[in-house]
């Protein structure tokens, strides 16, 4: 019996588990889902909950004004938000991927997934955005169920195939330029390289000594678009030092990325400690 309910935790056949909140991290139901929502009090992903704004949010291609918008100014209107906000989320740790979906129902619409390479990474950065705003709006913090985001987006809208568009219940994951992923992602790429080149052996070793040992991000106020300046996208952090300290933490080492089975696994203790705490 058990091993059956480990082997259907968080599918369609779990009635007790909200499957969606398993793999995506949000559900159209919220707090009035007739399913369990097992939030994780540790996760290396964070969710930031509809913290982007498109500028055509209200109607698409048009903006707030009701004036159109040209589809080049709402990517470059998201680049600049995307770089904005990885450089800021970059400062905690290194960021494995940082995913923002184009849904527009309530429960997905502008939500932000950063996934880091380290637990503590992801709670440090969660501990610093608690009562930070951007562009003028709190920032909404959790950490996320979500490790696998294979599992989480629409491989129809990856095929331009979803017949649901933005109200599906799976990510449509917006997409941010080559040339600027390579900018904010290159960067870990060839410390990664310098690395492994500095732990790769000299020559000596080679030739063998087998005897030798083997929006402004503010506590409080507002973000401005204030456009591009010193030719950078636009935007600037509070440099508070007094307030946020960016130093080099001591990191622990993470258990290694859970597939869908650990995931399962780890919920269910999770849901028989909270049942033995009740009875």
């Amino acid at each position: 019996m058990a091993e059956h309910l480990a082997s259907i935790f968080g599918t369609e056949k779990d009635r007790v588990n909200c499957p969606f909140y398993f793999k995506i991290g949000a559900c159209r139901h919220g707090d009035r889902c007739s399913r369990l929502h097992n939030r994780p009090t540790i996760s290396p992903t964070l969710l930031l909950s509809n913290m982007y704004q498109r500028p055509d949010m209200i109607t698409p291609g048009v903006d707030a004004q009701g004036q159109p918008i040209e589809p080049q100014k709402i990517q470059e209107h998201f680049e600049d938000f995307y770089e904005d906000l990885f450089e800021e989320l970059s400062k905690f740790g290194e960021i494995e991927s940082l995913n923002v979906c184009d849904n527009l129902a309530d429960h997905m619409i502008g939500n932000v997934y950063v996934q880091y390479r380290e637990e503590d990474q992801a709670a440090a950065a969660m501990r610093a955005l608690q009562g930070r705003f951007y562009s003028g709006r709190p920032i909404i913090v959790d950490f996320s169920p979500v490790t696998d985001f294979r599992e989480a987006t629409c491989r129809q809208f990856e095929e331009n195939s979803c017949n649901r568009g933005g109200y599906c219940n799976f990510m449509h994951v917006k997409q941010i330029g080559r040339e600027l992923r390579r900018k904010l992602f290159g960067q870990y790429r060839r410390s990664s390289i310098q690395r492994s080149r500095s732990r790769s052996p000299s020559p000596y070793y080679k030739r063998g000594s087998r005897d030798r040992y083997h929006g402004d991000y503010r506590d409080r106020g507002d973000y401005r678009d204030s456009g591009r300046r010193d030719g950078h996208r636009h935007g600037s952090h509070d440099r508070d030092a007094g307030r946020r300290q960016h130093g080099s933490p001591r990191h622990t080492k993470s258990p290694a990325r859970e597939g869908s089975e650990e995931r399962r696994a780890r919920i269910e203790q999770w849901n028989q400690e909270r049942e033995e705490k009740r009875g």
